[in-house]
């Protein structure tokens, strides 16, 4: 069987408060972000920490994202970016490295486990219910970030404990300012919830 999910970014401002945020069904899903980041490094923040959390499972896995970045990134421009010593075409260093270099390691785990990562590209807020979902957990962990609060993680899935948290320098992705101690707070003041996430009709979780 294959499972399928949504993964999503987001920034209000671009760079600004972020979020991210993927989403399966109801009891699986998982959120988070930084007082201060970018789009980009919410949607790849999001489909590592979803291939993470589904690293000990046997499934394949379908991934949809409305970002082209995210996709092109592991699918097309990975190869080449390692082969020049992680720069662009022009000799730049690549952005956001070492979220790029976290989900180069777990494609080439999960590809050496003979389980198959399939992305799919579809049109953001087009009534996709997997992107819709996963839009509004980005969204919402942005806004939680911006008021001040942090989001709810959510239940996350079951059986794991790895997720992309340990990639980031204090609770961020490199080179994105201090989240500040909120980040650090409880669970009991992570305030933010979403009510409305509900399981989409279409497509089903498993193919």
């Amino acid at each position: 069987m294959t499972i399928t999910a949504g993964a999503d970014g987001s920034a209000l401002g671009n760079p600004g408060p972020a979020g991210w945020g993927w989403y399966i069904d109801a009891d699986r899903w998982a959120a988070g972000g930084w007082p201060h980041g970018t789009n980009n490094q919410g949607e790849l923040t999001a489909v590592l920490d979803l291939l993470r959390q589904t690293s000990h499972l046997a499934e394949d896995l379908v991934i949809y994202c409305d970002s082209q970045y995210a996709i092109k990134s592991i699918t097309e421009w990975m190869p080449g970016w390692k082969k020049r010593g992680w720069r662009k075409a022009d000799g730049k260093p690549v952005a956001n490295l070492e979220l790029l270099q976290a989900l180069d390691a777990e494609m080439t785990k999960a590809r050496a486990a003979g389980r198959r990562i399939d992305f799919r590209w579809v049109k953001g807020h087009a009534g996709h219910g997997l992107n819709e979902q996963a839009d509004r957990l980005a969204n919402g962990a942005a806004a939680a970030y911006q008021a001040g609060r942090v989001p709810d993680p959510g239940p996350g899935i079951a059986g794991t404990d790895r997720t992309a948290r340990d990639v980031l320098t204090g609770g961020r992705p490199a080179g994105t300012q201090s989240p500040g101690p909120e980040v650090n707070e409880p669970a009991r003041r992570r305030t933010t919830s979403y009510p409305d996430l509900e399981t989409p009709e279409a497509p089903t979780l498993f193919d």
